[in-house]
C-alpha cells in the first residue's frame, strides 16, 4: 500500500485528497471520501457561513474520520467561514483564490492543520514561513479557478521551494496520474473531477452525464480579464461568456453574467445559463461508482506503475 507522511500527519489511510468543488463538495461526499481512506473536504465557496456549519455537522455524523474545510477567500463570507471551522473543530482546512496570512494564527492556535492551495513557487514559500502544515500545488488543468503553471512543471519546483509535504493537484485521475505525482516529488494528491462521478457526489443528473460523456477537447478557460480564470466544460454558457469577455461586455456585465451560473449548473443541470467547472481529465471518467472505490482503484493502479519505475534504474 502506497503511504506517506501526509497520511501520519492527518491520519488518513490513503494520501488522497478530494478537491473543495463550490457547491459540490457537500458533508455528505467528503464523508464518502474519508470513510473511504482519503481526505474529504467541504467545499465553502460562495456560501454563508452557516451553510458550512451544516455541512461539517452532516459529515461528521457520517464519518469518525478526519474532515476538511477548504475556504475560497474571495468569498464575502470568508471571515464567517474562517471562524466557524474553529468553533467547529474541524481538522483540516485548504484554502484557495488568495493569500490566508491573516486567518493562519487563530487556525493554528486550534489545532487546525492548514494546506493552502498554491499555484506559485512563491506563494509556496510565503505559506510555508507562515507555518503551513503542508502545500497543495495545483496546476492549470484543474477545474476551476486556475493559475498560469501545469502541474508537471508546477509540483516539482514547489517540492524544492519548501521542505512541507506537497500534494499534486490538476489533470489527475488514475494510477498513473498519482504515480507521476509521487515522481515528481509530491507525498499525496488532490482529485476534483474525477469525484463529481462519484455517487455520493449529489450533482444534477445533468452534470455527471456530462463529465461521463467529456472528450478530450471538453473544457476552456475564461474569466482571465477580470484576473480570475476559471476552467469549465466548452459549455453554450461558457462560449457566451468567452465571447462577452472579449467583445467589449464591462466587467460589471460579466460579473452579472456569472453570478449564480454554477449553482445552475450543479442544482439545476441548466444547458444554457449553467457553468459546469471541470478539469481536464473529465474525458478519463468512464463511470458512476462509490467514493471509496474510486480512491481504492487510483491506488491499486498506481502501486505497481512506481513499483516498476524502480526497476528501471539498473
Amino acid at each position: 500500500m502506497i503511504k506517506s507522511e501526509i497520511c501520519d500527519m492527518l491520519g488518513i489511510e490513503y494520501p488522497v485528497f478530494q478537491g473543495g468543488m463550490a457547491w459540490i463538495a457537500d458533508g455528505k461526499l467528503a464523508a464518502a471520501v474519508s470513510n473511504g481512506g482519503g481526505l474529504g473536504i467541504i467545499a465553502a465557496g460562495n456560501a454563508p457561513g452557516e451553510y458550512v456549519r451544516e455541512q461539517v455537522r452532516i459529515a461528521k455524523s457520517l464519518t469518525s474520520k478526519p474532515v476538511g474545510v477548504n475556504i475560497m477567500l474571495l468569498s464575502p463570507f470568508a471571515d464567517d467561514v474562517a471562524r466557524i471551522v474553529i468553533e467547529e473543530k474541524v481538522e483540516v482546512v485548504t484554502t484557495g483564490a488568495g493569500n490566508p496570512s491573516k486567518y493562519m494564527k487563530d487556525w493554528k492556535d486550534a489545532g487546525i492543520k492548514v494546506i493552502p492551495v498554491v499555484a506559485s513557487v512563491a506563494m509556496a514559500k510565503l505559506m510555508t514561513r507562515l507555518g503551513a502544515s503542508a502545500l497543495i500545488a495545483e496546476g492549470g488543468e484543474s477545474g476551476g479557478h486556475v493559475g498560469e503553471l501545469t502541474t508537471i512543471v508546477l509540483v516539482p519546483q514547489v517540492c524544492d521551494a519548501t521542505t512541507l509535504p506537497v500534494i499534486a493537484a490538476g489533470g489527475i485521475a488514475d494510477g498513473r496520474g498519482v504515480a507521476a505525482a509521487f515522481m515528481l516529488g509530491a507525498q499525496g494528491v488532490q482529485m476534483g473531477t474525477r469525484f463529481l462521478s462519484a455517487y455520493e457526489c449529489t450533482i444534477h443528473p445533468n452534470y455527471k452525464e456530462k463529465i461521463i460523456k467529456a472528450t478530450d477537447l471538453c473544457t476552456m478557460v475564461t474569466g482571465k480579464r477580470l484576473g480570475h480564470p476559471v476552467r469549465s466544460l466548452r459549455t453554450q454558457f461558457a462560449r457566451n461568456y468567452f465571447k462577452a469577455e472579449y467583445g467589449g461586455a464591462s466587467d460589471e456585465e460579466l460579473e452579472a453574467l456569472g453570478t449564480g451560473a454554477l449553482r445552475l449548473a450543479v442544482q439545476e443541470g441548466d444547458n444554457e445559463n449553467g457553468c459546469f467547472l471541470s478539469g481536464q481529465i473529465a474525458a478519463m471518467v468512464k463511470k458512476e461508482q462509490p467514493a471509496a472505490e474510486i480512491i481504492k482503484e487510483v491506488m491499486e493502479e498506481a502501486e505497481p506503475i512506481l513499483l516498476r519505475a524502480s526497476q528501471w534504474v539498473k
